[in-house]
């Protein structure tokens, strides 16, 4: 989320991807831009040339730790931080030669990361078509997917697919909390509407999303909850799948050490890993101290607490080849933070998992690792040694959820075309096409009142109610 207004734009001979402002540190930075490398690289070799550029520089610096407690904070604290995201919008739309540079590249259709709403706005600006993608399931913006309440678990309900009565209450109810907050949000957006686009052509940003020719969301039912998908949402989970290579020997000879009890891997990705607490470092060391694997971890030897002692079967690492690691036979176990983008390549390789979530979809994610089968969720505020030991040892121990990674693993790898040719092939379909109009629904256009039916629930009860009235009313005069 912190990669403020990036967007790029595809054309089927030369394709330029252009971020507009980059807000933030570079450990937020990575994963989106790493993300962006491989459908550039997938455009290449599919005979596009492709250039990479940024186009101003910071202008409000967010840091890692104010992101980190953002994540965890309240409501108030989401919107003081958005005031930020705003101000940078206004600054963007306001560059005069940035936005008149863009629309002399008279490009054909512009690819939106949408971790930020202020990329429709520029779509809006420039007037062209464009595709959506969405890094992670945490979002404000409605990406139209039908979402049916009694089945589809709203953001943040901890709820899976199987909802019972006070289940199905419990998310109507957050989904009328989420729904309130997120239009608080957006409205934030509203004095940059009216400052940049002329009365009578003022968007409504909460519309802007149903423009979008593709929807394209980084997950995968082998890990998401079975749902209603629009013919224009396509699921393109795994974009960061890499051949895998040996891993280093140093690597190797420490693995060996632990002969048939093989090894774990602990990575809770870059900005969990710098902000873990003296005491989180103490609790996790101690449990690892337990098991009979190797552990390698991924921590910074600077953040290692002097006065812990590190645990004999533990090595840690500024950065470990996660994907190599999570591709090597005597992995038993991946202790991540449940990123989207971990948990896709732990199954990729069929890994089961211990997840300590921190913020953002973490806990959604962990929730349906839970429901797979193919892992255990530990609440980072409760986490003791003890305990975490004893979970750590039963998703090793127990078969059933190695069983069910290998069953998720057949499942991620049973697509036709990878996630990152799925992404470019149907950006070639738009652009042939001349847009996505034949996968959108026309119920986008209907008001919610329509669309659910109540105009003619309405109808139907006062018609029946009208006839009772006069039934009731023939029958005393009678």
């Amino acid at each position: 989320m912190v990669q403020a207004f990036p967007y790029a734009a595809l054309l089927p001979e030369q394709t330029q991807i252009s971020l507009g402002n980059l807000s933030g540190s570079s450990q937020e930075m990575t994963l989106t831009l790493i993300i962006i490398e491989a459908i550039i690289m997938q455009l290449i070799q599919m005979g596009n040339r492709a250039r990479f550029s940024t186009t101003i520089k910071n202008h409000y610096i967010i840091s890692s730790k104010n992101i980190f407690f953002f994540y965890r904070s309240n409501h108030h604290t989401n919107i003081k931080i958005f005031e930020h995201y705003t101000d940078l919008c206004s600054h963007l739309l306001s560059r005069k030669d940035i936005m008149d540079s863009l629309r002399n590249k008279k490009f054909e259709l512009l690819f939106l990361d949408v971790t930020d709403p202020c990329v429709f706005l520029i779509a809006e600006k420039l007037g062209k078509q464009f595709v959506a993608f969405l890094p992670s399931l945490f979002s404000i913006i409605d990406y139209g997917l039908p979402s049916p309440l009694s089945f589809v678990p709203g953001f943040g309900s901890s709820l899976t697919d199987q909802m019972y009565f006070w289940a199905t209450v419990k998310n109507f109810l957050m989904f009328l909390d989420s729904f309130m907050k997120k239009r608080e949000i957006l409205s934030q957006y509203d004095s940059t509407i009216q400052q940049h686009f002329a009365e009578g052509s003022r968007p409504v940003l909460s519309d802007l999303p149903r423009k979008a020719e593709l929807w394209f969301v980084s997950s995968d039912f082998a890990l998401d909850f079975p749902h209603p998908v629009l013919p224009n949402t396509i699921y393109v989970g795994g974009l960061m799948d890499k051949p895998v290579r040996p891993i280093p020997q140093d690597l190797e000879d420490f693995i060996i050490k632990f002969g048939d009890s093989d090894f774990v891997l602990v990575a809770l990705g870059s900005l969990a890993t710098q902000y873990q607490t003296k005491e989180l470092i103490k609790e996790m060391n101690s449990a690892f101290a337990r098991l009979s694997q190797g552990v390698l971890w991924a921590c910074k030897d600077a953040h290692w607490p002097k006065d812990v002692r590190m645990a004999p079967n533990v090595k840690i690492m500024d950065w470990l080849p996660q994907t190599d690691l999570l591709a090597h036979p005597r992995i038993r176990l991946f202790v991540t933070h449940g990123g989207t983008n971990s948990l896709m390549e732990a199954i990729q390789h069929g890994v089961p998992m211990v997840g300590i979530p921190f913020f953002l979809d973490q806990p959604k994610n962990m929730v349906l690792v839970e429901a797979k089968k193919i892992g255990v969720s530990v609440q980072l505020e409760t986490l003791k040694a003890e305990t975490f030991a004893l979970t750590l040892k039963e998703v090793i121990e127990d078969k059933r959820f190695k069983s069910a990674a290998m069953a998720a693993r057949a499942i991620r790898r049973s697509h036709p075309l990878t996630p990152s040719q799925r992404l470019v092939g149907w950006i070639d379909h738009i652009l042939q096409t001349g847009g996505g109009a034949h996968l959108k629904l026309h119920g986008f256009q209907q008001p919610w009142h329509v669309q659910n039916l109540l105009d003619v629930l309405l109808f139907l009860l006062g018609l029946t109610l009208g006839t009772l009235w006069l039934l009731k009313k023939m029958l005393v005069t009678g």
